[in-house]
C-alpha cells in the first residue's frame, strides 16, 4: 500500500502564486490540481474612464517583467480604435524595443529560474559561488537588454517614451551603434549558454496539444500578424474572442481558455512550432545543435525554444539598428485625433500571445476594456500536461515526482500575477 501526497504552496521561481496538489494511493490518482489562488487586480476596471494618454501607462503596470509587451499591445489597441497607422520609423523602433524585453525575459527564465532545477539547487544564489562566470554572463546579458530599452524608451520597466502614434523621444544613433557592438558580443555569451544547455538532461515527456501564436508572412512575428493555430486556419486579431473562449473553473482565480481542443499552449514553443521557418539562420543552426525540431510536443523544451529565440532576437536587433542608422531617426509630430471606436492590439509577450481590446468614446475616454494574458491561456494546458505526466511517474520517489511537477510548471515561465479581469456585481 503506497501513498503519494504533494502539497506545494507556492511553486517557487515563478512570478505570482500557484499551488500544486497531488493525492495518490496505490497507483490511483484521487486529486491532481494546478491551483491559481492569486487575486485578480482588476486592471480592466482601472482603465475604464481614463483618457487615451494615460491608458498605456496604466496597462504597463499589469506586469513588471512584460511591461513593454503590455504597453505595445495597449498602444496598438488605441491606434486601431482611432484609425492611426504608425510610421515605418515607429514600427522599427517598437520592434527593437520589443527585442530588448524578449532578451531580458528569456535570459531571466533560462539562467535564473529554471537552471537551478538542472543543477540541483533551490535558487540562483548558490550558483553565484559554484558557477560565478555563468551568473556574471547572465547579468551582463540582462544589463544589455535593460540598456537597449533605456536607449529607446528611457527605462525597461514601465517605459516612458513610446506613446500612441509614435515615440515622444527618439533614440540617439551613436548610443544605438554602441549597443550594436555589445549585441554582437552577446552572441558569444549565447554560445556559452548553448554549451551549458547541451549538458542538461531535459525530461522526456510528450503531449501533443494545440499551439497558438501570431504569424506574419514577412517575419518571425512579435508585434504583427494574424492569430495562427496548429489546428485551424489563421484569423485576424480582432476575432480573438473566438479563439480564447475564456471560462471559469473552481480551482483558479484566473480564467482558463480552450479553442479546438480541451486546451492550448502559447509562448516560445508555440511560436517555434508555428514560425520555425522564419527564424534567423543562426537560430535554426542552434536548434539543430540542441536537438529541437518543429513540431516539438515536449513542454519541458519551452526553455530550449526560448534559447533558440534569443539568438534570433539578438540578430534581429543588430539588423534593426543597421536599418535605423542607415535611414536615420527624426522627431515625428503628434497627429493623434481621438474618435469613438473599438480596437484590438495583439503582441507576442515572452510568455505568449497577449490581447488588449478597448472601446473609446468620441473624446478618447475608454468605456470598455478586455485583456487576455498569456499565462491565463496556458493554465488549462498546464493542468492537462500534469494529468498526462503524473500517471507515468507515480512509481518514482515522492521527492522526484514533486520536482518533475514543479519543473513542468516552471517550464511554462508562468506569470500568474498578471490577472486583470474585473468582476461585475449587480445589486438588487
Amino acid at each position: 500500500m503506497t501513498q503519494v501526497k504533494v502539497d506545494v504552496h507556492y511553486v517557487t521561481r515563478i512570478e505570482g502564486h500557484g499551488n500544486l496538489i497531488l493525492d495518490a494511493k496505490d497507483g490511483k490518482i484521487e486529486k491532481l490540481l494546478w491551483e491559481v489562488p492569486e487575486s485578480p487586480r482588476f486592471f480592466e476596471a482601472m482603465l475604464v474612464g481614463r483618457h487615451y494618454d494615460d491608458v498605456h501607462h496604466i496597462a504597463s503596470r499589469i506586469c513588471g517583467i512584460c511591461s513593454i509587451a503590455h504597453t505595445t499591445a495597449s498602444i496598438q489597441a488605441t491606434e486601431a480604435a482611432f484609425g492611426i497607422q504608425p510610421s515605418e520609423q515607429t514600427i522599427l523602433l517598437r520592434k527593437l524595443l520589443f527585442d530588448a524585453e524578449m532578451l531580458e525575459s528569456h535570459v531571466l527564465h533560462t539562467l535564473f529560474l529554471i537552471a537551478p532545477d538542472f543543477l540541483g539547487v533551490d535558487s540562483v544564489i548558490p550558483l553565484a559561488a559554484t558557477h560565478k562566470d555563468v551568473v556574471v554572463m547572465a547579468l551582463r546579458m540582462k544589463k544589455l537588454a535593460y540598456n537597449l530599452a533605456e536607449a529607446l524608451a528611457q527605462r525597461k520597466t514601465h517605459p516612458l517614451s513610446c506613446v500612441v502614434g509614435g515615440f515622444a523621444k527618439v533614440p540617439d544613433l551613436n548610443e544605438l551603434k554602441a549597443l550594436k557592438k555589445r549585441l554582437v558580443e552577446c552572441l558569444n555569451d549565447l554560445d556559452v549558454e548553448t554549451s551549458i544547455f547541451k549538458t542538461l538532461k531535459i525530461p522526456d515527456f510528450v503531449r501533443e496539444t494545440e499551439y497558438i501564436a501570431l504569424k506574419d508572412p514577412k517575419e518571425y512575428a512579435w508585434i504583427s500578424g494574424q492569430i495562427a493555430s496548429s489546428d485551424a486556419p489563421a484569423v485576424p486579431i480582432d476575432k480573438y474572442l473566438g479563439v480564447t473562449n475564456e471560462f471559469c473553473v473552481p480551482t483558479s482565480t484566473a480564467k482558463y481558455t480552450k479553442n479546438k481542443r480541451d486546451s492550448y499552449m502559447v509562448g516560445a514553443l508555440a511560436r517555434f512550432n508555428l514560425n520555425f521557418k522564419q527564424l534567423s539562420p543562426r537560430a535554426k543552426k542552434v536548434a539543430k545543435e540542441l536537438g529541437i525540431s518543429a513540431p516539438c510536443f515536449n513542454p519541458y523544451m519551452i526553455s530550449v525554444a526560448q534559447l533558440v529565440e534569443t539568438y534570433h532576437i539578438v540578430e534581429d536587433s543588430i539588423n534593426l539598428i543597421d536599418q535605423l542608422v542607415e535611414r536615420g531617426v527624426k522627431e515625428e509630430p503628434d497627429k493623434v485625433k481621438p474618435k469613438a471606436g473599438r480596437g484590438v492590439g495583439a503582441v507576442e509577450a515572452p510568455r505568449g500571445i497577449l490581447f488588449h481590446d478597448y472601446t473609446y468614446d468620441a473624446k478618447g475616454i475608454i468605456t470598455k476594456a478586455n485583456c487576455v494574458i498569456p499565462t491565463n491561456q496556458n493554465h488549462n494546458n498546464i493542468q492537462k500536461d500534469l494529468e498526462a505526466l503524473v500517471p507515468k511517474i507515480l512509481d518514482k520517489p515522492q521527492a522526484e515526482i514533486q520536482k518533475m511537477m514543479e519543473m513542468l510548471v516552471r517550464a511554462y515561465d508562468p506569470c500568474v500575477s498578471c490577472s486583470t479581469h474585473a468582476l461585475k456585481v449587480t445589486f438588487k
